[in-house]
């Protein structure tokens, strides 16, 4: 149960009918993904108050010294709002493309513990910051609108009902409630890119420009996410690539839309800008065959274009 307040206002009022809207039609149970965290904390003190019956699970990537102690803290936080709790241990060596190793290895093991609970969804607790932290390395990335696109409120199986709330807010929403809150040592740690837009780069823009960057690139990657799904559904009614992908018609549609059809048909994982280029140039004639990531080839046969595991 949520924990009482010593005053007669309901911290959790003022969040009911938004977190209500950004989960409705969810069924019960659902799995939480907690780090222990302010913002993951307040996502499950949520699902509890919305009865979902959420199942809070912790993923320990195995990265620090003592990271295995961050579980006692979430299993007390989850026994004292009265939700199922559980632990699961990835491992994640230390090494290059770190951050985004730990995310795909915490990314399987939730979506693992949803399939045994019998769960149809897992909840992620990103903010409005992580959203602008998101748009901010997909920059830095050279991503094309649909990474500048950052998170969507929901992805497969994957929901982050928090996405218009202020990381501000998550913990005063557990301070209110009475919850103690996990600060992981590694979100200081600079070396680590997200870390270092966190306290560095966009502090220093919202200066720059005058203003709270966090809702200005949360609003642009809302439209641009919706700009990227209208144009990628009419790259897949334009050139679906099921059954015959033809090269002609690939080459006969608008580059843009070509590109957008090309990973769409393609899939995971998913292709660089360059390698689209490529297996464009092969469409056309230009290049006979190309390799992609993943140990995939795209060739021509019969004016048809053919992928392949070779």
């Amino acid at each position: 149960m949520i924990p009482a307040t010593a005053t007669a206002v309901d911290p959790l009022e003022p969040w009911r009918a938004r977190f209500a809207d950004a989960t409705r039609a969810l069924a019960a149970p659902v799995v939480v993904g907690c780090s222990g965290g302010a913002d993951s904390v307040a996502l499950l003190a949520l699902a509890v108050d919305a009865a979902l019956a959420p199942v809070a699970v912790h993923v320990d990537h195995g990265l620090r010294p003592g990271s295995d102690a961050d579980a006692e803290h979430v299993r007390g936080v989850a026994t004292t709002l009265g939700a199922t709790f559980r632990a699961t241990r990835v491992g994640v060596e230390p090494g290059s493309n770190l951050e985004a190793r730990a995310r795909d290895a915490r990314y399987a093991a939730l979506d693992a513990a949803r399939v045994d609970i019998g769960a149809d969804v897992v909840l992620v607790a990103h903010t409005a910051d992580d959203q602008a932290e998101t748009v901010l390395l997909n920059v830095l990335r050279g991503a094309a609108s649909s990474g500048l696109a950052g998170m969507a409120p929901r992805r497969g199986t994957v929901v982050r009902p928090l996405l218009d709330a202020r990381r501000a807010d998550t913990r005063a929403l557990c301070a209110a409630l009475g919850l103690p809150v996990f600060d992981d040592p590694m979100n200081e740690d600079r070396a680590f890119r997200r870390v270092a837009i966190r306290h560095d780069v966009l502090p220093y823009l919202s200066a720059l420009a005058e203003r709270d960057l966090v809702p200005v690139l949360a609003r642009q990657a809302e439209i641009l996410r919706s700009d990227s799904e209208f144009l990628d559904d009419l790259a897949g009614h334009a050139w679906p690539g099921d059954g015959e992908a033809r090269a002609a018609s690939l080459t006969a549609l608008p580059v843009p839309l070509a590109r957008r059809a090309l990973r769409r048909w393609l899939g995971a994982p998913p292709p660089s800008m360059a390698e689209v280029e490529r297996v464009l140039a092969v469409a056309t004639g230009d290049a006979r065959a190309t390799e992609l990531s993943g140990g995939r080839v795209v060739h021509r046969s019969a004016g048809l274009l053919v992928v392949s595991v070779g």
